[in-house]
């Protein structure tokens, strides 16, 4: 029986070869320019007289052919921090007295976000290649966490983008980003006194014609360094005693400042 079937066997070995040869994918190209980059610090320290940072975000282009002719590359560079739960509340005055009424649940807001780009955003940047990456400064948060309880909740995102924008946690910086010769690139991104503790990510895209041909990604450690840390880590993990020495302090300082006022009162 084995004997009689072997060459029925490799018979059905050599059709089957042809039709799996035909039906393998080929392997993707590879981008004709990559990005090569660095970052000049991937470590910020929080310290007690940290009023902000600079971080450099610097790279180059790397192509195995030449630029297609009427063809332009464009940059841009996104910094976010740790992303968090949001939820905003509108209030409005009735009989004299503010009370909420609606509010909007975000799934994750970053704390931080800045985009740079060598030219403005919505020139380089169509909606589809904003929707499927994310770039934007609205398009950075995510979904909204459970039902909706308004009707529309774009007033309710666009007044958090108001509130951190004024407060320096989101930016959008156009033309923030060089790029030399279709080659180097480097964006200067300042960061804020008032970040938060956490991971960072730096995002670079290359563009060509509006098509996102290559990412590049970068992580950023913020952390609190010295006296700082030393409180914000008592404060988490034993706040009864964070509170006790908090109001120890409170009194020390209280009463050396009567101390104070009453020796210059005599003189």
């Amino acid at each position: 029986m084995i004997v009689r079937g072997l060459p029925l066997l490799l018979g059905l070995m050599l059709l089957v070869a042809p039709a799996m040869a035909q039906n393998t994918d080929p392997a993707p190209e590879e981008p004709a320019e990559k990005i090569v980059a660095g970052i000049s610090h991937e470590d910020i320290d929080i310290t007690t007289n940290f009023d902000g940072s600079e971080i450099i975000i610097y790279g180059a282009i790397k192509r195995e052919t030449p630029i297609p002719p009427g063809e332009t590359l464009d940059v841009i560079v996104a910094v976010a921090g740790p992303s968090e739960a949001v939820t905003v509340r509108h209030k409005e005055r009735r009989l004299g007295v503010w009370v909420n009424t609606g509010r909007v649940s975000i799934g994750a807001a970053p704390s931080f976000y800045v985009v740079a780009s060598t030219r403005a955003l919505h020139l380089i940047l169509p909606k589809d290649e904003d929707q499927r990456f994310r770039i934007s400064v609205p398009l950075a948060m995510r979904s909204f966490a459970g039902p909706l309880d308004v009707e529309d909740a774009v007033p309710y995102t666009e007044a958090l983008i108001q509130l951190r924008e004024a407060d320096g946690l989101y930016r959008q910086d156009d033309g923030a980003v060089r790029l030399a010769e279709q080659t180097l690139f480097r964006a200067d991104v300042r960061l804020p006194a008032n970040l938060i503790e956490g991971d960072y990510s730096a995002r670079i895209f290359l563009l060509r014609d509006g098509k996102v041909i290559d990412t590049f990604r970068a992580p950023i450690e913020v952390r609190k360094v010295g006296l700082e840390r030393w409180l914000y880590r008592l404060a988490l993990e034993n706040p009864f005693v964070y509170g006790i020495m908090s109001l120890a302090i409170a009194i020390a300082a209280g009463w050396g400042a009567s101390v104070a006022f009453r020796l210059v009162k005599r003189n």
